[in-house]
């Protein structure tokens, strides 16, 4: 149980992360509430992007001045016209275990990694079968049906038995972390040597995870190459959004037996970056984070992390017992948030209309909790939720990072709030 003192004190100490980036800290005091620390933490990193302009003014789109060296904190990057041919030194925002060959292409969001690597795919595998979970993030399978006529969408049901067996058709496997915690724990005791490509997007898993260890381990394991995918504005940025920034890591392994592969994924990496390039989807070098990459950085993010899995474990046990059947989905694999239903069919207007309100009425009574769509927050966050899947629509309520009373007393009020409100919505 994290109390409201210690979590001011940790709270500071993140606060004074982001401003030692500025290039003149301000003088900061100690905060005294959880709304001074969500607005003093936005209102930092408002001022290092407006730093980060005045300082490389010089780095324009066109790169005209020789003499422009464009840095964000650790990041340097140097690039010609339109940032086409990016290229970035810095640190990672994962954790690599030894045995593996990375390269790592960013891009300006993470839907823009992912589109890029799916359209790139169709130079390396002319047809093929991509292989999806249940509860894969919508706007990915969205896309896949819409722009990738190459790709046949192949919908997996649990059990997976022997649906990872080889077909004589090249077969990828898109890992979503927003998966439910029993479809990822299923796929890692599959054997996955019949596959071709695993594609993970690891969004809603910590840099650090171990979770990304698991899945990269039995990766290994299946000599499968592995093409991570993550958008960095949510866990990475100490939750205050940093900015939109994405990523395609392409993981090989130094296994004797896997030089085809090595082959085959260094392709997919080079087309992916022209992909990149001629979609107009590089990266901006004023979103890369400054305050990324320190043991201080790792540290603090290893704690926020943990308290909003703590949180999100308590609100599922809650939400199981006050709701019961209004309880949507309360174990996600990531443990960032949970989904509500109504006592009928929502769909999205509804679904957003019931986010907006449940957030208005319980703010007003002094909760930090908003309308937001996204998560990794220091308040909880509300929005409409579809699930690709079964086509239905719910609200998420994603877990904050709040010390433990006042987390409690805002799930109870949550739990009041949508058990008392089912006429409304």
């Amino acid at each position: 149980m994290e109390t409201i003192e210690a979590y001011l004190d940790r709270k500071h100490r993140e606060i004074g992360l982001l401003n030692d980036c500025l290039k003149n800290p301000r003088r900061l005091p100690r905060p005294r509430s959880v709304d001074e620390v969500i607005k003093t933490k936005f209102q930092l990193t408002a001022m290092l992007h407006a730093e980060h302009a005045l300082q490389d003014w010089k780095a324009t789109e066109t790169a005209w001045s020789a003499s422009a060296c464009p840095t964000s904190g650790p990041f340097a990057f140097s690039y010609d016209y339109q940032r086409a041919d990016l290229t970035v030194t810095g640190p990672s925002f994962y954790e690599l275990e030894h045995g593996c060959i990375s390269e790592t292409i960013y891009s300006a969001s993470g839907m823009a990694a992912i589109s890029t690597l799916l359209l790139a795919s169709a130079l390396t595998f002319a047809h093929g079968d991509i292989l999806v979970l249940p509860g894969s993030y919508g706007e990915t399978l969205e896309l896949i049906e819409r722009f990738v006529p190459s790709l046949r969408l192949v919908p997996l049901k649990l059990p997976l038995a022997d649906a990872f067996g080889r077909t004589g058709t090249p077969r990828i496997l898109l890992l979503d972390s927003c998966i439910s915690a029993g479809a990822f724990e299923a796929v890692l005791h599959c054997d996955g040597a019949g596959l071709d490509l695993l594609v993970f997007d690891t969004t809603c898993f910590a840099g650090r995870s171990g979770r990304i260890r698991r899945v990269l381990r039995w990766a290994k394991r299946c000599r499968l190459p592995v093409v991570m995918v993550r958008s960095h504005n949510k866990l990475d940025s100490l939750g205050a959004e940093y900015g939109r920034l994405g990523s395609a890591v392409f993981v090989s392994w130094s296994e004797q037996g896997a030089e085809q592969r090595r082959s085959m994924i260094k392709r997919l990496a080079v087309d992916t970056s022209n992909a990149v390039r001629l979609l107009g989807g590089a990266a901006l070098p004023a979103h890369f984070p400054p305050f990324v990459g320190s043991d201080a950085y790792w540290a603090l993010t290893k704690t926020r992390v943990a308290a909003i899995l703590r949180n999100g474990r308590h609100a599922a046990c809650l939400f199981a017992r006050e709701l019961a059947s209004l309880a949507a989905e309360l174990h996600f694999t990531h443990g960032l948030y949970v989904t509500l239903r109504a006592g009928r069919p929502l769909d999205e207007a509804s679904a957003r209309r019931a986010a907006e309100a449940m957030s208005h009425d319980l703010s007003r009574k002094g909760h930090p909790i908003r309308h937001a769509g996204s998560f990794g927050f220091d308040f909880a966050a509300t929005e409409w939720f579809h699930d690709a899947t079964t086509d239905r629509y719910s609200v998420r309520v994603a877990v904050p990072d709040l010390p433990t009373r006042p987390w409690n007393d805002l799930a109870a009020a949550i739990a009041e709030w949508w058990r008392s409100n089912q006429c409304r919505l």
